[in-house]
């Protein structure tokens, strides 16, 4: 899609920052939403948290694994 290598790299650390924050902010947000409507704190905040620190778990080993990365 870009041929500058510079604006490639760039936007390739743009959206790994997005995806970290993401992948960590919504579940916690969604597990704080449901607690609040349900009455239910903490519990779905907690499970929230997990699920956060699950899917950043998988990014790390995804990016660890990337081919690009092992020189």
């Amino acid at each position: 899609m870009f041929k500058d290598p510079k604006l490639r790299d760039y936007l390739q650390y743009l959206s790994l920052g997005m995806e970290i924050a993401v992948g960590l902010c919504a579940p916690i947000l969604l597990g704080y939403w449901i607690d609040i409507r349900w009455d239910t704190s903490p519990w779905f905040l907690l499970a929230g948290a997990l699920t956060g620190i699950a899917i950043m778990i998988g990014t790390t080993v995804r990016i660890a694994r990337k081919p690009e990365n092992k020189k």
